[in-house]
């Protein structure tokens, strides 16, 4: 062929209306789409692409119930409390199976598995295959590529995750003392802890000074001279003076430094079963529905006046006064921090609190449906009170008596014999009668119980707070004084101590 003919025929390779046909150096993709319809078989979703998935459904049904049930059987102790290895275990499995991010703000497990409605089930899946390719996020697939472990990322950190830190709470009291003649009677207070950290009971006729420095004990006062014997005591604030009430319907008051009795306080005609002290001045209730006011410094008949004390100035009552709205037997006494108010009990199912200022109470609740002994004011929250009832109550109300209504209140189940706050936290202390004869730790204002110790026979009608706030005592009818750990110190803030402050040492 001419070489003019094939010129014009083909044309110049550089105006050649024909291009070149060179094969792609790649294939191309079409947004992940191969070229091949081959299903995805990536190991994260391998579970999802066989037609199983997991998810969390109601427990209304009965096979979601069942598992429910179980699950819950097998996630609490004994006392009650979720086990934190459960708590994991939960955690770890809504990962692992419904891919959920269960890690917290703080590092803490979300716990999605805790809700008592929804239970972990299988499902079907009809997305059998898959033909889009997987994109990895920037947070996927960040652990060693020859790491070996069979958990996936989020998984891992819920195990390297702090864990919760578990208060624990002494089961069993860490001494045991014996109380022969420990009468087992409600309405009595036999039991008291001084700020020298001097125990004081009453057993009988007699009442027992025990030293918790030394474990000494020894004998403050015999009563059975005078055909007597003792129904309640109590510590002045300053732990020299021991308030003595008797069944004879006397209050004495023993020097405990000289073992002598320096006061004898007469005007009840019934059994003295209530005291409490604030300064110098002592609360006595009686089983003759009367409250009388005593200040000790001044002889029988003496005028009131005003006296300072810390926390503010209040009028100081006559020295024999008397307080009288109660119906029945007041078998429970407290004064305020703030020492400008007196919260009584009684058998007639009453709360009353009373001003320094009145004879006629402040406030009256009548919510309880049982005798009313236990009493305790709150050291955290001003004007908070609680009150616990007897049998037929057996509840913990809660009080705001700065605006006189009711907060908050728990049926415990049992009577309710003694109410303590913890001296640095937002945690309270019950004792319990019938029918459980228990001691409740709880935490407010939840209302939770944080703890139950159990080990008397009888009902635990005693308790007392140590001076450092983080033992209790506590007495029953089975002739026994138990010694718990049950509060803890509130954590001080450290201070840095800079090597300029020359004189941050000089006292």
């Amino acid at each position: 062929m001419e070489s003019e003919f094939e010129k014009r025929l083909f044309g110049s390779p550089r105006n050649s209306p024909i291009k070149a046909l060179t094969s792609p150096s790649t294939t191309p993709l079409k947004d992940g789409y191969g070229d091949r319809f081959v299903s995805m078989r990536s190991p994260r979703t391998a579970v999802a692409r066989r037609g199983i998935t997991f998810g969390w459904q109601d427990a209304s049904s009965n096979a979601a119930a069942a598992v429910s049930t179980a699950a819950q059987s097998t996630a609490s102790n004994k006392d009650g409390s979720e086990n934190p290895s459960m708590e994991t275990y939960k955690a770890l499995l809504n990962q692992e199976l419904s891919d959920a991010a269960n890690i917290g703000t703080n590092g803490g497990v979300v716990r999605e598995a805790a809700s008592n409605n929804r239970v972990l089930m299988a499902r079907e899946t009809s997305s059998m295959f898959a033909f889009r390719s997987h994109r990895q996020s920037p947070h996927e697939y960040k652990s060693a590529p020859y790491m070996l472990s069979p958990i996936s990322d989020e998984s891992q950190r819920i195990l390297s995750s702090p864990k919760r830190q578990v208060r624990k709470i002494p089961k069993l009291p860490y001494k045991v003392l014996d109380a022969p003649d420990l009468l087992d009677d409600f309405y009595l207070n036999l039991v008291d802890w001084s700020s020298r950290n001097t125990l004081s009971v009453g057993l009988g006729c007699c009442v027992y000074l025990w030293n918790a420095y030394t474990c000494q004990v020894t004998r403050l006062c015999d009563l059975s001279a005078e055909s007597d014997s003792v129904s309640s005591v109590a510590w002045s604030e300053k732990g020299d003076l021991v308030a003595v009430g008797t069944h004879r319907c006397q209050v004495q008051i023993w020097d405990v430094n000289t073992t002598e009795k320096v006061r004898v306080l007469d005007g009840h005609s019934g059994r003295v079963g209530a005291l409490a002290w604030n300064g110098d001045l002592l609360a006595s209730g009686s089983r003759d529905r009367t409250i009388r006011l005593w200040d000790y410094r001044r002889p029988c008949g003496g005028s009131g006046g005003s006296t300072s004390v810390s926390g503010g100035t209040f009028t100081r009552p006559s020295s024999n006064q008397r307080l009288t709205n109660h119906r029945q037997e007041v078998c429970g006494l407290k004064w305020s921090p703030d020492r400008q108010h007196l919260a009584s009990g009684g058998n007639d199912n009453k709360l009353l609190v009373w001003s320094t200022h009145s004879t006629q109470p402040l406030l009256t609740y009548n919510d309880h449906a049982a005798a009313v002994k236990a009493i305790a004011w709150s050291p955290h929250q001003h004007g908070l009170l609680a009150s616990g009832g007897g049998t037929a109550d057996r509840c913990i109300r809660f009080w705001n008596t700065l605006t006189s209504q009711p907060l908050s209140c728990i049926d415990t189940g049992s009577q309710v014999c003694n109410i303590a706050w913890s001296k640095h936290s937002n945690e309270l202390v019950t004792t319990h009668g019938y029918s459980q004869n228990q001691i409740l730790l709880w935490k407010y204002p939840a209302l939770t119980q944080i703890g139950k110790l159990t080990g008397h026979s009888c009902r635990v009608l005693y308790l007392s707070v140590s001076p450092d706030g983080e033992s209790i005592v506590t007495g029953a009818g089975d002739e026994t004084l138990r010694f718990w750990h049950v509060f803890s110190k509130a954590k001080q803030a450290k201070t840095a101590h800079s090597q300029l402050g020359l004189f941050a040492g000089v006292r």
